[in-house]
């Protein structure tokens, strides 16, 4: 990825997209720090500036913003080492500083952008309830006919996301986002690390659940497997892995 000497698809008015990461919060089911997904914000960024695309980086409330740890492909554990793409992301002085000095979602102006991105993590979980001024500007991308987008658990985004009129965004759209089989493995992946009391879970509830329960279509493509739909103006990636199937369906949206 060069971001010197993109390829823009119009260089004088290149498509601009704002990435909005989680701030750092704490997990009510474990006690955990929890914040956003490295792979979440890596990939789509890697494929948009790879077609000239502007790219900003926001965060509900501005700030410092932390990564949950397996996410980082140089994290002990090894969970993301395959992960090439955030690593070189996190090579670069420049770019890994970027989240260090995120604007708040607030100071996002809907006419400025033609797309905006929200990515997941656990903390999108335990804090977008609150996440007001991201949810009114979610809502401002659809409802203005620019491209609304979420993956993961940044797909929380639609349990709270009203119209004008109170009705929510997502009822009678086709939507994916973190599926009940994956919560499942993840769940029973650290209960068999001891990390975990058996029978508690990571997450306080669940996407696919919740995002049936409002009326929503939820689909999703099997466990891990990289996948996004989109229903209009309206796209959604499944999980961590998804960031790039996200970002190709922003761009066809967009035209390039």
């Amino acid at each position: 990825m060069s971001v010197k000497d993109a390829n823009p698809v119009n260089a004088r008015k290149p498509k601009r997209v704002a990435i909005v990461i989680a701030n750092p919060a704490v997990s009510t089911t474990t006690g955990w720090p929890v914040g956003f997904w490295w792979s979440e914000l890596t990939h789509p960024w890697f494929a948009f500036t790879e077609r000239g695309y502007a790219v900003e980086i926001f965060s509900p409330e501005g700030g410092r913003c932390e990564a949950d740890a397996l996410s980082d492909p140089r994290d002990p554990s090894g969970y993301s080492e395959t992960d090439l793409i955030s690593l070189g992301f996190l090579s670069s002085p420049k770019l890994a500083a970027l989240v260090d000095t995120t604007r708040p979602a607030a100071e996002i102006d809907v006419g400025s952008f033609d797309a905006i991105v929200v990515a997941g993590g656990q903390a999108p979980m335990f804090s977008y309830e609150s996440a007001t001024d991201l949810q009114r500007t979610f809502v401002a991308f659809h409802e203005a006919g620019k491209v609304a987008a979420a993956l993961c658990h940044g797909t929380a985004i639609l349990r709270y996301a009203r119209r004008a009129d109170g009705a929510l965004l997502a009822a009678g759209k086709t939507v994916t986002g973190f599926a009940n089989a994956e919560e499942d493995f993840a769940d029973k992946a650290t209960w068999e690390m001891g990390a975990l009391e058996r029978g508690k879970h990571l997450m306080p509830w669940r996407i696919e659940d919740e995002l049936r329960a409002i009326g929503a279509n939820y689909v999703q493509a099997g466990l891990w497997r990289g996948f996004a739909v989109r229903d209009g103006n309206l796209i959604t990636g499944q999980q961590n892995f998804s960031g790039a199937e996200t970002a190709r369906l922003v761009c066809e949206a967009l035209g390039g």
